[in-house]
């Protein structure tokens, strides 16, 4: 299901509004922590050699919780920093930068953008001063034309100007594939076809083995689709073929079996698809499709009523 418009609906849109209006159902308020709880709760976990990760919260952006629900982190390579996911908004990204600092003194040189949704890359702000290289798929520019101001409108009705952030654009552009030689080890990067977004990059480490797949993996929360289903898919299909065997999904633990994991992704998006099919097969209008379309596996995730 892709997202049709970019024009705001007035008030605060309904999750289908927000949905059909660009704004992924990710990133609208719900309840979440208070500030305090906000600076105590999370911690980095060391995932592989030099690579840290924090655990996304299991919820929606929320003015408590300052979108800080997708996985993010770092890899200190020998020649410098890498952020692998900036944060959901310029305060999460601070946050970022600080744990950075707490664990090394070397510059941070490349920032990932892994796709458009601002709970990936509404950190970024947070490391212009680093003046690092912002890497994104090539059609990320385009999608962030359509969406970045909108979706920075409705993060600054949540948490203010102050600690929303600017749009960032990527300032390197992967077509294909396309490496980085980090001294120590060799960071490979993937440009998909349409699946969770249009926008959608991996990245492999050669140190660890680790496959770092963004949202194009969702493990335990509810995926949002936002590309095409049968692109998706497609490209879990290319993922299997990678060869990695450990991952570091967007959304859920920090570090997963790559085979289980996406075969309960590929049962969800099967379900959907087939369930869609049956659905149009009998003329089912879509608000009475929603709650039959893959109800047998509503025990499977979290978020699901969403």
């Amino acid at each position: 299901m892709a997202a049709l418009s970019v024009q705001p609906a007035r008030g605060a849109p309904s999750r289908r509004e927000a949905l059909f209006g660009g704004l992924c159902p990710c990133c609208l308020a719900t309840a979440g922590l208070s500030p305090r709880a906000y600076a105590e709760t999370f911690t980095m976990q060391e995932v592989g050699p030099g690579t840290f990760i924090r655990k996304g919260l299991i919820a929606d952006a929320s003015p408590e919780n300052l979108d800080a629900i997708a996985n993010i982190g770092f890899i200190v390579g020998k020649s410098g920093v890498l952020v692998t996911e900036s944060g959901g908004s310029l305060a999460d990204g601070q946050w970022l930068r600080a744990e950075i600092a707490k664990r090394t003194n070397k510059p941070v040189t490349h920032v990932v953008l892994t796709h458009v949704h601002p709970d990936h890359a509404f950190g970024a702000g947070a490391f212009a001063a680093d003046k690092p290289v912002f890497i994104g798929h090539a059609k990320l520019k385009e999608a962030l034309d359509a969406r970045g101001e909108f979706y920075r409108k409705r993060l600054v009705d949540l948490f203010g100007e102050e600690k929303t952030g600017p749009v960032v654009y990527p300032t390197m552009t992967v077509a294909d594939t396309a490496e980085i030689d980090f001294g120590d080890r060799t960071l490979s990067f993937t440009a998909h076809g349409p699946a969770h977004t249009t926008s959608d990059l991996s990245m492999r480490d050669s140190l660890s083995g680790l496959l770092f797949p963004a949202d194009l993996l969702f493990v335990e929360r509810i995926p949002s689709l936002d590309g095409s289903l049968k692109g998706w898919l497609k490209e879990l299909e290319r993922i299997k073929a990678s060869g990695a065997t450990q991952a570091v999904p967007g959304h859920g633990p920090v570090r997963v079996e790559l085979a289980p994991a996406v075969a309960d992704l590929t049962a969800y998006l099967t379900a959907l698809r087939d369930g869609t099919k049956a659905a149009i097969a009998k003329d089912v209008p879509i608000d009475k499709a929603v709650d039959t379309v893959a109800q047998d596996q509503r025990d499977k995730w979290t978020l699901f009523e969403h």
